[in-house]
């Protein structure tokens, strides 16, 4: 019996109630909009039924793969033989404690997030506005923008480790780094729940700091254009951008991707483009930058297998 006949039967005893989706296209929950069809796709709304996925996944022989929006991965045009979860109905954001911080589900966006802590009041998350990810994702990859990041708000998370169960990490056990963390060099790992710390602050004032920052992204960001957004890491000492740029490749096009006119750190999908052409863009501007500056771009996006 294969794995996906064992999980439909699993899913019928276990969760009857969930939505799973059947060879679902994995163009529609990637901000990329490329990506063959996935075997599974599941939705859960809590973390008791994401934990009770993973159980099952693991008893059927199944290859979990747990996203939120999607908006940092390139996923293969043949598709997936994978069980896909799908946080984004997991939304429980609220205040706990004395003092008081946030605590918010994997599935939260992070504009949500902010939009909240705004309303709290609370300062620090200004950043995460305009950012499309959602709160684990965020958490993953240590996501930041001008000069603000997860990691100098978070407190600590709820983690989902397969050989130890459920474990609480500090900030300091999450160990951040450059878009990373203790579960971006552990992959198999599943944020449950996030705790924030509050700062007091002024809501006009976040909110009016928000709106400049969503006004410069529009102005300088293909955000018209489905994307990854930035497609490369920072380099030590320089901005992949610009080094883009500088070489000359803005607009460099393999078949529908495109290195954007606007923002040459952004490869987009023109129309058309399959994983195939932007993985070939990625190789071809990173061949072309090391040829003429000696420097070597690292993907920010993430090839799913």
């Amino acid at each position: 019996m294969d794995w996906v006949t064992q999980f439909d039967k699993q899913m019928k005893d276990y969760l009857p109630d969930m939505e799973v989706l059947r060879e679902e296209s994995m163009a529609k929950h990637t901000s990329f909009r490329v990506g063959g069809p996935a075997k599974r796709m599941a939705f859960p709304e809590q973390g008791e039924q994401l934990v009770l996925l993973l159980s099952m996944a693991r008893d059927c022989g199944a290859r979990p793969l747990v996203i939120g929006n999607g908006t940092n991965l390139l996923v293969p045009d043949e598709g997936l033989d994978r069980l896909v979860i799908a946080t984004g109905r997991m939304q429980k954001l609220e205040t706990q404690g004395e003092p008081k911080h946030m605590v918010a589900a994997a599935g939260v966006p992070l504009a949500k997030l902010a939009d909240y802590a705004c309303k709290l009041g609370s300062t620090g998350l200004e950043f995460a506005h305009g950012i499309p990810g959602t709160v684990g994702g965020g958490l993953y990859m240590n996501a930041g923008a001008y000069g603000g990041e997860m990691s100098q708000v978070i407190l600590g998370a709820s983690v989902l480790l397969p050989e130890e169960g459920l474990r609480h990490l500090s900030q300091e056990e999450l160990d951040f780094g450059y878009r990373r963390s203790f579960l971006s060099d552990h992959p198999d790992a599943v944020v449950l729940y996030v705790q924030f710390r509050l700062t007091p602050g002024s809501s006009e004032t976040i909110r009016e700091t928000m709106r400049d920052l969503m006004a410069r992204r529009k102005a300088s960001q293909p955000l018209e254009w489905p994307s990854g957004g930035s497609t490369f890491k920072r380099p030590e000492g320089h901005f992949a951008g610009t080094l883009i740029d500088q070489c000359g490749l803005k607009g460099l096009t393999v078949g529908g991707a495109q290195v954007s006119e606007k923002h040459a750190g952004f490869l987009i999908n023109r129309g058309g483009a399959t994983c195939a052409d932007v993985k070939e863009l990625i190789r071809k501007v990173q061949e072309l930058v090391f040829d003429k500056t000696g420097v070597r771009l690292e993907p920010e996006v993430k090839f799913v297998e």
